[in-house]
């Protein structure tokens, strides 16, 4: 049931697992890594989070290097299995766009494929046991002289609401510079502020509008983190099991968390495709 070598209960198995190899400054100054919840607690806003970090920059490389050195070898004689799978996949984002973007501008499509593919691979390190990357990462600890106890590492980036905020916030920031490229400054402003309802009720239409933009960003993080999150918790739960049980329970979720694994990153995609064509569309 642990990743460590002693018996313990189920809260502070479920603690461990739910706690983040966090790294900040301490309040009496030096930095450091937190050996417990109320230490990543002191540490504030600006402590980070080196499992997500490095997990997700690590995925990220993944996905890069792959798919160039693909590209470097494409050929029209005798496609590889590795370039079918890649021009399937960049064919299935060009459909997605052209049926959801109605502007010019050729960014967007590589946008939308890079945060599939970058969601999707981060969705997926939930299918990995879960005790087996914590337990490496606490024999790494060890051999550095750390305690095992101290040691956390979470290996779902997309379960944590600082990668999915993050990725939504450039993603808004995106939405901005195009919303102000496309319509001008005053276009984008009388846009916030004359509609729906016309000039007479500015105050009404920029609280309308605001909370419809900033709703943008909030969607898309909240909702890739509510649905990893909680996949990540029965994961948990059922490793919390017998072994025999777990084996008969944890198979079938697998199986059909591969469906939320894959439909969550489509659906962030989609509404980046449709909130980019948003930014493009000029209101009348």
């Amino acid at each position: 049931m642990s990743v460590t070598n002693e018996v313990i209960t189920s809260g502070s198995y479920i603690k461990h697992h739910l706690q983040y190899l966090t790294y900040g400054q301490f309040p009496d100054g030096h930095w450091g890594l937190a050996h417990a919840a109320s230490e990543a607690k002191e540490m504030g806003f600006w402590a980070f989070h080196l499992d997500t970090l490095s997990v997700s920059f690590v995925l990220g490389a993944l996905f890069l290097i792959f798919f160039y050195r693909v590209g470097k070898k494409m050929t029209s004689d005798t496609p590889s299995g590795a370039q079918n799978f890649i021009e399937s996949v960049i064919d299935f984002i060009n459909e997605n766009v052209r049926g959801s973007f109605n502007g010019q501008n050729p960014m967007v499509a590589p946008l939308a494929l890079t945060t599939f593919i970058w969601i999707v691979l981060m969705n997926t390190m939930d299918l990995v046991p879960v005790d087996w990357l914590p337990y490496v990462a606490q024999q790494i600890g060890v051999w550095f002289g750390a305690d095992p106890h101290h040691v956390f590492f979470k290996v779902v980036p997309t379960t944590d609401p600082n990668a999915t905020l993050g990725m939504s916030i450039g993603i808004f920031i995106l939405i901005i510079y195009y919303s102000i490229k496309e319509k001008g400054v005053g276009g984008f402003a009388a846009e916030l502020t004359f509609h729906p309802f016309g000039k007479m009720m500015l105050p009404f239409n920029l609280f309308l509008e605001g909370v419809n933009l900033i709703a943008k960003p909030v969607s898309l993080a909240l909702r890739l983190f509510g649905n990893m999150y909680a996949g990540e918790m029965i994961f948990i739960l059922i490793a919390l099991l017998p072994f025999w049980v777990q084996w008969s329970l944890s198979l079938p979720w697998a199986i059909f968390h591969i469906l939320i694994v894959l439909l969550q990153a489509f659906i962030f995609m989609t509404l980046v495709i449709v909130y980019m064509d948003m930014a493009h569309q000029k209101k009348h």
